[in-house]
């Protein structure tokens, strides 16, 4: 089994208004690798932000059926970790890696 480094395993940041209106409470939500564990998904969270991990949850969301100029095909299954930080901690999304 290949292991994965810390930026394969958190691919991007989601930046909606529902992932957004939960920072106040220090929650935060990233699109990861399927492979990736929670606690693969915690330590590389700490390590590319520097910040605390106090929870881990994560959602697999089904790629749907689509069809596109009369061909079916299937988007990509995607995996979310929801991230809560401790008291204190803050990541700030305006700045990229």
């Amino acid at each position: 089994m290949k292991t994965l480094k810390h930026f394969d395993i958190v691919k991007m940041p989601i930046i909606t208004e529902k992932a957004t209106s939960v920072t106040a409470n220090a929650q935060y939500t990233f699109e990861v690798a399927l492979s990736a564990s929670k606690p693969e998904i915690k330590e590389a969270i700490e390590h590319i932000y520097k910040v605390k991990v106090k929870a881990v949850n994560t959602l697999i969301s089904k790629g749907k059926n689509k069809v596109f100029r009369g061909f079916q095909g299937q988007r990509s299954d995607t995996k979310k970790a929801y991230i809560t930080l401790d008291e204190g901690q803050r990541i700030d999304m305006s700045t990229e890696l």
